[in-house]
């Protein structure tokens, strides 16, 4: 197909868009302000839905808007009005946000023209890259998921300028503290442009998420004022100190919503094309948003690519974590992993090499796909979340699962005889509650997003230590920060790549808000001035210790038979007095105590898990000329004193030196 969008030459520029129903399209083009508008010319049909025109004596920096003309019959997916200005689907740049206003939903002829409500897009010419370099990221890296606005914009180190805007993810103060987290990539919560949603603005509320995009290639003015060339140059910079940079995309669903949602870009120019429709016209929901993107369709699907190959190439970054991908890989409705958009993102000569991440599920039928992508593609694990939560929560018969789950979940990643792990280990992210309100709430508290706390998750394996939130009792407080080093440690020793949502790292709360996704404030603002430093250290020390003990980043999935370099079982599962544990204690409901023994060419690591909220003492075996020693600074282990309940310990193998056999207990 033709080249869509703007595209600029020394002569003037050339507009392209794409509509199979379309009657007739227009270009409008609005003056330097992007208020005004001066011309509005017709394109013409090339063929093949393609309709273009070249216009000459224009310059880079045009702003200009789309108009399409055509039937108009919602009922049958029909939504053509000229009176509504679109944003291009290949705009790379806007002129300024989204903003939601009733008229840009208003039915043909009983609206007024839209031009003034919408942003212009903004013609520009991107520079010619000959070569990317290859992504820093690997499986079993640390993932730091954040969202920029909220991630700096209380931040007292950064300029107030340059708070919340992803030039402040470059800030030197930034990077130091995700160099001393061990961070491999940061994974960016969605920079393209976006809209709130219809029942917001009434609320007094915005959405702070930014899951309700438009357009696919456009950052979002207030996270970018810098454009395209800031993302680029924060992406080089976080390179430059061994960051790789991944971007959460959406290609699901639009802000366009449902049939009583606003007219912008892909509806006005050809909704049955771009959107997935039921038999009887109405639109497909598999989103919980109002409508579903058509994945299946050739033109969404290069679209989609050209997308991502405008990221790498724009701006090197890394990888994609996709939202919500059963969409991606669903064909005439039902999800196929090998879609034809999922295959041609994996063998793209541009595409790849690049990390992918899919969340494995969204709410249509037979929506929930974990373990059901191929590799490459990484997923978000929630079986991963939800069992290790339940471990430390103290739920009976728990064990068993624990073990699977730091071993790299083989139950749900094995199935096609893959021998690594695609798993993303994650105990919080943005959708749900924060580590710190995980230890601190048994219900969610979400009263702030004007829903009457119905919306949420009504379940989310959660504790409050004994005092609903905010609680000033010491031994609580100490509670609550041991939950939060056994989780984190838990995390730190999973096999796969693991991920750590912002704050985490130092106790963030949100209130036990589990759905912020509409609180742009303090609710979901990191706190840098109240972190606990403490928490933080001790999660510094975890990533380094993960960075030194191959063993904890590698992703194959453990056998429990010696591997090739070592007489050594790469694990051995055992119970607190060193014994290994046998099918009663795997199946012991009250059991919550277990040692993985990982073992390897460099050594042995034990991580000593004590679940309960007794003390114990645990018995490591020995090895002649070997002693075992405290694997990170922090925790100063004695194994002949009793381990504290609700703690994970590691210890290290290492020669004694003289030869002598060393204590294991």
């Amino acid at each position: 197909m033709t080249a869509l969008g703007a595209t600029i030459t020394p002569e003037g520029i050339r507009f392209a868009a794409w509509s199979s129903s379309a009657r007739r399209l227009w270009v409008s083009i609005f003056d330097e302000q992007g208020n005004r508008e001066r011309d509005r010319l017709e394109l013409k049909p090339e063929g093949d839905g393609v309709h273009a025109l070249f216009v000459s004596g224009l310059v880079e920096g045009t702003r200009y808007g789309l108009r399409a003309d055509g039937d108009y019959a919602p009922e049958r997916g029909l939504w053509f009005d000229p009176d509504k200005l679109l944003v291009d689907p290949y705009a790379v740049e806007i002129d300024r946000p989204y903003a939601y206003h009733w008229r840009l939903a208003a039915r043909r002829n009983e609206g007024a023209d839209t031009a003034l409500l919408m942003p212009k897009t903004v013609a520009k010419a991107l520079p010619t890259v000959p070569t990317t370099l290859p992504p820093l990221f690997r499986p079993g890296g640390l993932i730091y998921e954040l969202n920029v606005r909220a991630f700096t914009r209380l931040h007292p180190d950064v300029p107030q300028e340059m708070r919340g805007t992803i030039a402040a993810l470059a800030h030197p103060a930034i990077i130091e503290h995700l160099q001393k987290l061990g961070v491999s990539a940061v994974e960016l919560m969605p920079v393209t442009a976006s809209i709130d949603e219809r029942h917001l603005p009434p609320l007094g509320l915005s959405n702070a998420w930014g899951y309700n995009p438009v357009t696919f290639m456009a950052l979002d003015p207030r996270l970018a004022p810098g454009g395209l060339a800031e993302l680029r140059d924060t992406v080089a910079a976080l390179r430059q100190a061994g960051i790789g940079t991944i971007l959460d995309l959406v290609f699901n669903h639009t802000g366009e919503s449902d049939r009583l949602g606003p007219t912008l870009s892909l509806r006005g120019l050809d909704n049955q094309a771009y959107y997935r429709h039921r038999q009887d016209g109405g639109l497909v929901n598999d989103t919980g948003t109002g409508n579903t993107i058509a994945c299946d369709h050739p033109v969404v699907r290069e679209m989609a690519l050209d997308t991502l190959r405008h990221f790498v190439r724009q701006a090197g970054v890394d990888g994609f974590r996709f939202d919500l991908a059963p969409v991606l890989g669903r064909v005439d409705g039902a999800f196929d992993p090998q879609a034809p958009l999922l295959q041609a993102i994996t063998h793209d000569p541009v595409l790849a090499d690049r990390v992918l991440i899919a969340e494995p599920w969204d709410i249509g039928a037979n929506g929930y796909q974990l373990g059901n992508f191929r590799a490459p593609y990484l997923e978000w694990n929630d079986r991963y979340r939800d069992d290790v939560r339940r471990f430390w929560r103290g739920d009976a018969g728990m064990v068993g699962a624990l073990a699977t789950r730091l071993a790299g979940s083989s139950d749900v990643f094995d199935r096609a005889g893959e021998p690594a792990s695609r798993s993303v280990n994650f105990i919080a992210a943005h959708d749900g509650m924060t580590l710190a309100d995980i230890v601190a709430y048994e219900r969610k508290h979400n009263a702030a997003n004007g829903e009457q706390n119905r919306d949420g998750h009504n379940e989310n394996l959660s504790w409050n230590n004994g005092v609903e939130g905010k609680a000033d009792e010491a031994a609580i407080s100490k509670a609550r920060f041991d939950d939060q080093c056994a989780l984190l440690a838990t995390l730190f020793a999973s096999r796969g790549t693991i991920m750590l949502t912002a704050g985490d790292e130092f106790g963030r709360t949100q209130q036990g808000n589990n759905n912020a996704y509409a609180q742009d404030n303090a609710i979901t603002w990191l706190d840098w001035a109240r972190r606990s430093l403490e928490l933080e250290q001790y999660v510094s020390a975890l990533a380094a210790l993960r960075r030194a003990v191959p063993m904890l980043s590698d992703t194959r999935f453990l056998t429990g038979q010696p591997s090739n370099a070592s007489d050594i079982p790469d694990v051995s599962w055992l119970s607190e007095t060193g014994a290994p544990l046998g099918e009663t204690d795997w199946n012991d409901p009250g059991r919550h105590r277990l040692v993985m023994l990982l073992g390897g060419e460099d050594g042995r690591l034990a991580v000593m898990i004590n679940g309960d909220r007794r003390q114990c003492v645990f018995t490591l075996p020995a090895r002649d000329g070997f002693q075992w020693r405290p694997a990170i600074e922090t925790q100063a282990i004695d194994l002949l004193r009793p381990l504290p309940g609700r703690s994970v310990n590691f210890m290290i193998e290492g020669r004694t030196g003289n030869g002598g056999a060393g204590k294991g207990s």
